[in-house]
């Protein structure tokens, strides 16, 4: 493997376009694949080789990245790169997956003799587009250096786990973490919404927290959203719902009992059966109205 080893991108959504970007701009040969095609062929004015199949975007990748959106997705779509993988290629798996959907994937990466490292990351659209991701990675050492320019081109900061990426680790961080930008954002939107319902104005709701212990940049974030009515997504309600049923999921198989996001999960549900799935998270203060 090169310095700047040819990378196969597979997936093109938010995240997955903005990290084919940023390695592009690094100096990789990239090519990137997305189940829809204009998607992936909209990065070729950045660089990037759209590809018709995933198997056309792995022939002769020596990293392979799926931003994908969930496991049975990511599996499905290497199992169709199946006829272009080559044994001794890294798969950084970077699809917030859960837990019970990581095993099949790591299964197949053996079966192909692929280098398999657990690698969801924490970050929007701001940060994906602007390489500042945190990579929370799992896999072998050997693979670690290598990978380096291509972690380095989307992220800011990675932290290695574990050096078997089968174990989930990483995936189980991930979990964790999201559970609190959930939380965050859900309470958020409630806060708002309550505002509303009793008449206060929130940005003297925002004022009253503003500095003190209770303040963060997520609840600014999420609240400049709602007052601005720009619900443009960095990080979808439709992905946010999913993500939320992984975290209860994966909770409930090991008897921790999660109300705060099975509450979430069924935010995050109303407001994408109202019509808001495509829209940023913040879209969860519609689920607190009957519309």
């Amino acid at each position: 493997m090169t310095d700047r080893p040819t990378v196969a991108v597979l997936g093109a959504g938010i995240m997955g376009a903005a990290m084919a970007r940023n390695l592009c701009r690094t100096g990789h040969d990239v090519r990137v694949w997305n189940r829809t095609p204009a998607k992936a062929e909209a990065l070729a004015a950045d660089g990037a080789t759209p590809a018709g199949t995933p198997a056309e975007a792995v022939t002769g990748a020596d990293v392979i990245l799926t931003m994908l959106y969930d496991g049975p997705a990511a599996l499905e779509a290497m199992t169709a790169a199946s006829p272009g993988l080559r044994p001794g290629a890294v798969w950084l798996q970077s699809t917030t997956t859960g837990v019970e959907a990581l095993a099949p994937l790591a299964d197949l990466a053996r079966h192909h003799g692929l280098s398999f490292i657990d690698a969801p990351v924490l970050g929007t659209r701001a940060p994906a587009e602007s390489g500042d991701l945190l990579i929370l990675a799992a896999g072998p050492e050997s693979a670690r250096a290598p990978l380096a320019s291509v972690l380095d081109a989307v992220g800011n900061r990675t932290v290695w786990l574990s050096e078997d990426g089968s174990t989930g680790a990483a995936s189980r961080l991930k979990l964790v973490c999201n559970s609190w930008v959930l939380a965050l954002t859900s309470g958020a939107a409630e806060a708002m919404a309550l505002a509303k319902g009793l008449d206060v104005d929130p940005r003297h709701f925002l004022d009253a927290m503003a500095g003190g212990a209770l303040d963060c940049g997520y609840l600014h974030a999420k609240s400049a959203a709602i007052l601005d009515a720009d619900y443009t997504p960095s990080f979808s309600v439709t992905t946010a719902a999913k993500d939320a049923r992984l975290i209860v999921a994966a909770g409930a198989a090991e008897g921790v009992r999660l109300d705060l996001a099975s509450a979430s999960a069924e935010r995050f549900r109303r407001a994408e059966e109202q019509g808001h799935g495509e829209e940023d998270m913040a879209a969860t203060y519609f689920a607190s109205f009957e519309e």
